[in-house]
């Protein structure tokens, strides 16, 4: 085998087991967030005004990501189960570190509005 093809393996088997991963993580965060719409948790929608006006998750509220820090007063209690989600979960992400780092106890990023209606 050559060192051209050894190298085509090994990316092909690392991208497997990223992608196996993946698949379990957001198996059990599927889990968890099933669990937290069951029990009320307040969702908060990250994105844009207009990305929210365009379509979001019943129920949800929405507080930009360059607002949150300022805001985060007005969410409620920093102890009840917390959702963030925006387009692709890269700024719900950040949204989760905000609040954590605000004292809040229970926060998961949602991904995105689809993924969290497939858990309806």
């Amino acid at each position: 085998m050559t060192d051209q093809q050894m190298m085509l393996v090994a990316g092909a088997g690392l991208f497997t087991v990223f992608f196996i991963y993946k698949k379990i993580k957001m198996g059990g965060n599927k889990v968890k967030l099933k669990q937290m719409l069951q029990n009320g948790a307040k969702i908060i929608d990250v994105r844009s005004r207009g990305e929210f006006a365009s379509g979001n998750f019943p129920g949800a509220i929405n507080i930009p990501l360059d607002e949150l820090a300022t805001k985060v007063d007005s969410i409620g209690k920093k102890d009840q189960p917390v959702i963030v989600y925006c387009a692709s979960g890269m700024r719900s992400s950040s949204a989760q570190r905000v609040l954590v780092s605000a004292g809040f106890e229970n926060v998961e990023n949602g991904i995105n509005h689809l993924n969290l209606m497939s858990l309806k």
